[in-house]
């Protein structure tokens, strides 16, 4: 792929967001449940200039139980992970360039270029994939591991070998489940619809 999702055709909505008002009470258990018992990496404080996510917090709104199990699951890949906060973002815009998830790819451009300290350029160059010129041998393993498990659900062994020299066994697994995430919610970004919201919007 050498193309962002951003230049890609957007979802059509098949689920209209609820706006907080609308929220139902156990959402608020639900966002809760994004912050993990213990953080690793910074939680942003209410009020925080980091994009809302209304359209998609809005649309899990219709199902608040599911969402407070997943922000769980979420929480811990975007807050306590063992990996840096680049490798995440590397990971998550590879999935999303690889699935042509445009909300996705959009609010994790924001995420990678603010607070992972990630440049324009190596933005972009997620979207190439592994084989792009001008990655370290680290990050040209990491992307590579995730166009595997997306397109074998394994990671083959010389990607595996070759990420075991800088990894340790817990960045290996949050590697993986983070793929899983995310390649989830771009599943279900993608099938419900979910549309940029106007802070995101070119």
């Amino acid at each position: 792929m050498t193309t962002t999702p951003e230049a890609g055709k957007a979802e059509t909505r098949r689920m209209s967001p609820l706006p907080i008002r609308q929220w139902p009470p156990e959402m608020r258990a639900a966002l809760a449940a994004l912050t993990p018992p213990v953080a690793r990496h910074p939680v942003p404080e209410r009020g925080a200039d980091r994009p809302k996510g209304l359209n998609a917090l809005g649309t899990m709104a219709h199902y608040p139980e599911l969402t407070r199990a997943f922000h769980v699951f979420n929480g811990h890949v975007l807050f306590a992970t063992s990996l840096s906060l680049r490798q995440r973002e590397l990971t998550v815009l590879r999935i999303s360039a690889v699935r042509g998830a445009v909300y996705e790819w959009t609010q994790h451009t924001w995420m990678a270029r603010n607070e992972a300290g990630m440049t324009d350029d190596e933005i972009g160059r997620v979207a190439e994939g592994p084989d792009a010129p001008g990655w370290s041998d680290e990050d040209r393993a990491l992307l590579r591991a995730v166009d595997e498990l997306i397109a074998h659900a394994h990671i083959g062994d010389s990607t595996w070998q070759e990420l075991g020299t800088v990894l340790e066994e817990r960045q290996l697994m949050d590697l993986v489940f983070t793929v899983g995430a995310y390649d989830t919610l771009a599943m279900a970004f993608k099938t419900f619809g979910v549309e940029l919201d106007d802070e995101l919007s070119p």
